[in-house]
């Protein structure tokens, strides 16, 4: 049976300084704005082949134990050495979106193995409906709003509740696992956990009946939102006392940016600009402000907030997972064009923008 130190071995004896420093210097340069081609996509100047089957590690069997979420995290790394590609080096403790919602009691709801899926969590007022749809036909908030007005009585949770602590420990795991290899411990990346955003967070602990509450209850959600505010800046703090942050640029996805911290704003794409205003650039300002900026990650649509998200303090780039989805050339006018920079664009929105005459200024990474 191999074991998880055999692995270690394999990769700590393939990394190469030069081709690690390489890619670095490349990748700060980009965030610098110093690339000037069209398409930032650099590539490693060897590739480092296994010497071992890595295996695929199912997202259920790493929950369970913390020598398979290395194997599993590890894996990406060594397939980015095989390949020779631009992913800088990077694991994380990998619990899904519900580290968060979990330190507040919210309960984690696990995949199904065969879907080999990160695990979310179930909302405190409970499962409201089978559908949206039926949700918020009902207009009903009362459950879940008696549950958020006991969170706010109790504040900010206990941060080893839940999945807290998990994610604390697996962090350990790592600093214990990587400490014999030092060429590990240089170029492999431990990248901060999945804090979603605050309305991110809110939508998980109050459940698709939030969408009603932004209008019956908009103080009631402002307050969840500035307790779920401050209880990510306290988690943050307890986090890089274990693992600080190493410089000015940020790893994150393999990818690199400037700051500390990679926001998630997937509930926008549900909400008005002004609500973007009111419910959502506050709260994402304050932990910018707060932590040292860094970069906005959003799935769906974006283009209807991004003159609006573009201008927080502090923000250096985006990553958008769905480019069909929006007008493209609003995102780059709010983003390359104002110096901020797109990391892992899909490539083909990337290359239509380039074919239809769009300069993006040696501001667009791709894979």
């Amino acid at each position: 049976m191999v074991t998880i130190e055999q692995y270690l071995d394999d990769l700590e004896e393939r990394i190469d300084p030069e081709v690690e420093a390489a890619l670095w210097a490349e990748w700060v340069g980009f965030v610098d704005g110093k690339f000037t081609g069209d398409i930032f996509s650099p590539r490693r100047v060897r590739v480092a082949p296994a010497k071992l089957v890595w295996p695929h590690v199912p997202v259920n069997d790493a929950l369970d134990s913390y020598e398979a979420m290395a194997l599993q995290q590890l894996g990406g790394c060594s397939s980015a050495l095989a390949q020779g590609t631009s992913a800088v080096m990077a694991v994380r403790c990998n619990y899904g979106t519900g580290i968060i919602p979990t330190l507040f009691g919210a309960e984690l709801f696990v995949m199904d193995l065969e879907t080999d899926t990160l695990p979310t969590s179930v909302p405190l007022g409970g499962v409201e409906s089978t559908t949206l749809a039926e949700s918020l036909g009902k207009a009903d908030t009362t459950k879940a709003a008696e549950a958020v007005k006991t969170l706010l009585d109790r504040g900010i949770p206990d941060l080893s509740m839940g999945l807290g602590g998990e994610v604390f420990e697996m962090a350990r795991s790592y600093h214990r696992m990587f400490a014999p290899y030092p060429k590990i411990r240089r170029y492999v990346h431990l990248y901060h956990p999945d804090m979603q955003g605050p309305m991110d967070i809110c939508e998980l602990l109050w459940g698709s009946s939030l969408f009603v509450a932004l209008i019956e209850a908009p103080d009631l959600v402002k307050q969840l939102l500035a307790l779920v505010t401050e209880t990510y800046i306290a988690y943050m703090k307890a986090w890089t006392e274990l693992v600080p942050f190493a410089g000015e640029e940020s790893v994150h996805w393999s990818l690199v940016h400037r700051g500390k911290i990679m926001l998630r704003d997937d509930s926008a794409m549900n909400l008005s600009p002004r609500m973007f205003d009111r419910f959502i650039k506050p709260y994402d300002g304050r932990l910018l402000k707060a932590l040292g900026g860094g970069a906005l990650h959003f799935c769906g649509r974006g283009d209807h907030y991004i003159a609006s998200a573009s201008t927080m303090e502090g923000l250096t780039a985006i990553n958008m997972s769905q480019p069909e989805y929006n007008d493209m050339d609003v995102i780059f006018d709010h983003t390359v064009d104002q110096g901020l920079n797109i990391i892992g664009l899909d490539r083909d929105a990337a290359e239509a923008a380039l074919a239809r005459g769009r300069d993006l200024r040696g501001r667009v990474h791709c894979w």
